[in-house]
C-alpha cells in the first residue's frame, strides 16, 4: 500500500495515467517452462494491472531505471476483475509463455481508499500438459484480415465458445458498414472502419446456438468485439426476446419475423436437434385459465411459423407454460414485464 508517497512508475513516461494510490507488488519465479495465468478480483472499485519482466537488470533495479519490460497492461479497467487467461476482452489478456527460471513482477493498483480485499488466483501449466489444448485451440482459429491499412482504425470480430474460450470457425453477417455487408467464415476477423455507427453481427456455427450482436463503433479508436456462443444439448435453451406479439393476442408483431427467420435457418443447419418450443406470458398472481391459454396460442404461433418453412413438425413440440416461470417474479419496470412475455427453445 503506497498510498502516494512513493512513484514507483516515475520512470516510465507511457504510465503517467496510472495513479499510484493503492497498491500491491508480487513476483513469480517460473519453475518450469509453461504458461502462467491469473485472475484477480478486489472487493469493490475497479482495479489496474502491471506484468513487468526483465531478461538483464534486476526487476525492482530495471524498474527504477525504466528498462524492466511491461508483458501485459490493464489500465482503463471499469471492472473488479482483471485476468490472463484465453478467455479474452476488455479486461483479459493472454496468458504469459515463461521459460524456466524466469521472474515477472506483478502490480495491482486501485483508486479505492483503504485497505480493499484483493483475491488472487494463479495458476501455471507446464508447456507438455498444455501443448494438446494449445494445439486443438491453433487447428480451430481461423483469422480473415480485410484490412486495407494496418495502421488505420480497426474492429475485431472474435467467436469463442463460452464455456472452453477456444475459438470457433463460424459464419457471419456484419451489417451497417457498406463495403463489409456480406457472408464471411472464420473464427477471427479484422477489418477497418472508415465511418462511426452501429454495426449489426449475426454469427452461426454448427452445433452452438445463433448468436446476434448489435455494436457502437468510432472511426477514430480500435475495437474488440468478443461473441460468446453456447454449445447445443439436451436440456439447454435459448430465450428469443425479439419475438414479439401484438397484445392480448398470439398475432406475432411485423418485428418478429426477422428472429423468426433466424430460429427457421438455426434448425436448418442444425438438422439433427428436436425441440420445446415454450410460451411465457406476463401475469399477476396464480396461473388464470386465459394466461394458459394465451401462452399456448404464442407457442403454437410459432410452431406453425417454422412448419410453414420448411421445419418438420417431427421435430417440434409447442408448449405453453402460463405465467409459471417468469424471470421477474415481481417485475418493478415495464422491460421486466416485458421479460416476463417471451419465447424460448429448449432442446430435448
Amino acid at each position: 500500500d503506497s498510498k502516494g508517497k512513493v512513484n514507483d512508475l516515475e520512470a516510465y513516461t507511457t504510465l503517467k495515467t496510472v495513479v499510484e494510490k493503492n497498491s500491491l507488488w508480487c513476483y513469480f519465479t517460473a519453475p518450469n517452462d509453461g504458461k502462467l495465468s491469473i485472475d484477480a478480483k478486489i472487493a469493490s472499485g475497479t482495479i489496474q494491472m502491471i506484468v513487468f519482466q526483465n531478461e538483464i537488470d534486476d526487476l525492482c533495479v530495471g524498474l527504477q531505471k525504466g528498462t524492466t519490460e511491461i508483458k501485459r497492461i490493464i489500465d482503463h479497467s471499469k471492472s473488479d476483475k482483471i485476468s490472463l487467461s484465453l478467455i479474452i476482452g476488455e479486461n483479459n489478456l493472454y496468458p504469459m509463455e515463461l521459460k524456466k527460471n524466469q521472474k515477472v513482477m506483478f502490480l495491482f493498483n486501485t483508486q479505492e481508499k483503504g485497505k480493499p480485499t484483493l483475491d488472487f488466483t494463479l495458476n501455471f501449466d507446464r508447456n507438455n500438459e498444455t501443448s494438446n489444448a494449445e494445439e486443438e485451440k491453433a487447428k480451430s482459429q481461423k483469422v480473415v484480415d480485410i484490412r486495407k491499412s494496418n495502421v488505420n482504425p480497426y474492429v475485431n470480430i472474435q467467436i469463442r465458445d463460452v464455456e472452453t474460450g477456444n475459438p470457433i470457425v463460424a459464419n457471419i453477417e456484419i451489417n451497417g458498414i457498406k463495403n463489409l455487408s456480406t457472408l464471411y467464415n472464420g473464427s477471427d476477423f479484422l477489418f477497418n472502419v472508415d465511418k462511426s455507427g452501429q454495426i449489426g453481427v449475426k454469427c452461426d456455427a454448427q452445433g452452438y446456438f445463433f448468436a446476434d450482436r448489435n455494436e457502437a463503433i468510432s472511426s477514430r479508436t480500435n475495437h474488440e468485439l468478443t461473441i460468446w456462443m453456447e454449445r447445443i444439448a439436451p436440456g439447454k435453451s435459448l430465450r428469443l426476446d425479439d419475438i414479439e406479439f401484438q397484445p392480448g393476442t398470439s398475432a406475432l408483431t411485423n418485428a418478429a419475423e426477422d428472429k423468426l427467420r433466424r430460429l427457421k435457418d438455426f434448425l436448418s443447419l442444425n438438422s439433427g436437434i428436436k425441440i420445446e418450443i415454450q410460451g411465457h406470458v406476463h401475469s399477476t398472481g396464480e396461473n388464470c385459465f386465459a394466461a394458459q391459454k394465451l401462452s399456448e396460442a404464442r407457442a403454437r404461433r410459432v410452431y406453425l411459423f417454422l412448419d410453414e418453412n420448411g421445419i418438420d413438425k417431427a421435430r417440434m413440440e409447442a408448449v405453453g407454460y402460463g405465467n409459471t416461470q417468469p424471470i421477474f417474479p415481481k417485475p418493478e419496470f415495464s422491460y421486466e414485464e416485458q421479460a416476463n412475455r417471451r419465447v424460448e427453445i429448449k432442446v430435448l
